[in-house]
């Protein structure tokens, strides 16, 4: 497949997701969760961003001197605001400075980044010039083309390519829609003395591709229910060139998938020492009373828990940020 194929291919699907696909997904979430949750979603997400301009400086900042494993968040300007909220949580509840890298998405504006700096501290920021440098150095196109095609047109998968292409060291990746209710010992353990590879339990097994292609290609069982919500890994041992291979295999003989990032850290994780974090201290799409009265450290606000989130829960936070 020459990088030209997969250019087109990848702007093709970009028509054909927003004259098609992007309306038509819209619908049926209005169907599904109806038009009035929506709205309401819609309205807590744009107060959300005009909160998150609001926070006062966190107690206690990040830092660039803070020992064990970088915090990566990959963000931008559709996203700012709820890193802004997960890592001033996580600052709140760890009680003690952590490095926090923002990896620019592309979209960051320099308002966004000088907001996360006030709110956060000593922030590390990494430009798409130093992540494209990187990439053509350690990933180039020539090598990787189905890597690089399908990062521009799945960006879930920056996680993996923008993060960690290049970089020595653990690096633990966090997604931006999670918030943090107390400390979370278990992940603070892992990021000071990082061993092996860490990630969280899902409700189900939400990979996008059957079992058997998955195992076929990595040639060892899977590990069950892996969530990508927090993903802690040393990029030095990823396969680059295996990775490129399922990459393109998957998309081959079974297309696209929204979850595609998750099936590929599943499989790159079937050959390791992987532990999962206690799923009722870190828990995937939280229910009701849980949302209304956090026992755990940790919620990931996925699927339908998405409209508590934005309707209910960053209210929350937002107080016991004051505190």
């Amino acid at each position: 497949m020459s990088w030209r194929a997969s250019a087109r291919g990848m702007g093709l699907g970009r028509l054909a997701y927003r004259a098609y696909y992007r309306p038509r997904a819209f619908m049926r979430r209005c169907f599904d969760e109806g038009a009035l949750n929506l709205l309401r979603s819609h309205r807590g997400r744009r107060e959300m961003e005009s909160a998150a301009a609001r926070l006062r400086p966190s107690s206690v900042g990040a830092s660039r001197d803070s020992q064990g494993a970088a915090i990566h968040f990959l963000t931008g300007r559709g996203y700012w605001y709820m890193t802004a909220f997960c890592a001033a949580t996580l600052l709140r509840h760890a009680g003690r400075p952590l490095h926090l890298v923002i990896d620019d998405d592309g979209t960051l504006q320099p308002e966004h980044v000088a907001h996360l700096r006030r709110i956060l501290g000593g922030i590390s920021v990494r430009t798409p010039s130093e992540i494209a440098a990187a990439l053509d150095e350690h990933l180039p196109t020539s090598e990787f083309p189905a890597l690089r095609a399908r990062r521009l047109a799945y960006p879930h998968l920056r996680k993996l390519t923008d993060i960690h292409a290049g970089c020595s060291g653990a690096r633990l990746v966090l997604d931006s829609d999670m918030l943090f209710w107390s400390r979370p010992d278990a992940l603070l353990g892992w990021q000071k003395k990082p061993d092996g590879a860490l990630c969280m339990k899902d409700c189900d097994d939400s990979y996008g591709y059957s079992f058997d292609l998955m195992e076929q290609l990595v040639g060892a069982p899977l590990p069950r229910r892996l969530n990508v919500g927090i993903v802690g890994l040393d990029g030095e041992s990823i396969d680059w060139p295996s990775l490129e291979r399922w990459t393109r295999e998957l998309l081959e003989r079974e297309g696209s998938s929204y979850y595609q990032e998750q099936a590929l850290t599943a499989m790159l994780f079937a050959r390791r020492k992987v532990t999962f974090l206690d799923a009722s201290r870190y828990v995937v799409k939280p229910g009701d009373a849980e949302v209304h009265s956090p026992s755990a450290a940790l919620h990931h606000y996925v699927a339908e828990s998405r409209h508590a989130y934005f309707q209910q829960a960053w209210h929350r936070a937002a107080e016991s940020l004051k505190a």
